[in-house]
């Protein structure tokens, strides 16, 4: 209970006090709610934790199941719209924006939800669908759809989301956060086609410049080349053939 307090104190600077985090953000409310509702779900009662999830879908606009498992110290920031499913994991430390879907792929049974690990930070509107891991330390681009495991430390943008930064892990939590300094691998894409087009421009004005060099220190073979060529135009479309 307190570690979520203190991950919501730690990483938003629009909380200016405890009491106001207790009182005034959904996502804490969510995850109380959800703590009670899933240890119901564990002692296999019936209907009564899916009135609590229902009871805080309503409250909160965040749709976590029953069954799902939320470690300490995550954090939901503003929520609205996010759903976790049946079978997810979201480990210690972890910041999940509004907007986030942690689903299934299918109506396949067992383990078909994602599990994702520590401080993993998953941007507003990203999607993470199926029975899939993704490491620590693994942050997620805005809007994102992700269908396939993460290594820890990476970074993934795009529809379907692309590794785009491998490994290291070496980013602290607040630098995962700034959202702005995301690599943009269409940009990079652009930016070599650029490169490219401006060298191949670069040699096709040095040949030019070749040849006019060419054709200045040579002008009486020019002109001579000139009127051998109208000569054999002349004589294959004259009389010649």
């Amino acid at each position: 209970m307190f570690e979520n307090i203190r991950a919501i104190r730690k990483f938003d600077p629009a909380a200016k006090s405890y009491i106001e985090i207790v009182l005034c953000y959904p996502g804490l409310h969510a995850i109380w709610l959800h703590k009670l509702s899933h240890c119901l779900y564990q002692i296999k009662v019936p209907l009564l934790p899916r009135m609590i999830n229902y009871f805080s879908r309503f409250l909160t606009g965040i749709d976590i199941h029953p069954g799902a498992k939320i470690s300490k110290g995550v954090f939901i920031d503003h929520g609205t719209g996010v759903v976790i499913g049946e079978t997810a994991e979201v480990g210690t430390g972890s910041l999940i924006f509004q907007g986030v879907t942690l689903g299934g792929t299918g109506k396949e049974s067992g383990k078909r939800h994602p599990t994702i690990g520590k401080n993993v930070v998953i941007g507003a509107g990203a999607k993470i669908l199926g029975n899939i891991l993704i490491e620590d330390n693994v942050r997620v681009g805005a809007g994102s759809v992700v269908m396939r495991n993460v290594p820890s430390g990476s970074t993934v943008v795009g529809i379907p989301g692309k590794v785009v930064k491998s490994g290291g892990g070496t980013d602290t939590v607040e630098q995962m956060l700034e959202h702005n300094q995301m690599p943009d691998p269409i940009a990079k894409v652009f930016s070599v086609l650029l490169e490219k087009l401006e060298t191949q421009q670069q040699l096709l004005n040095q040949l030019s410049e070749k040849q006019k060099s060419l054709e200045k220190q040579q002008p009486e073979n020019s002109e001579n080349f000139e009127e051998n060529e109208r000569f054999i135009q002349e004589f294959i479309h004259g009389d010649g053939i």
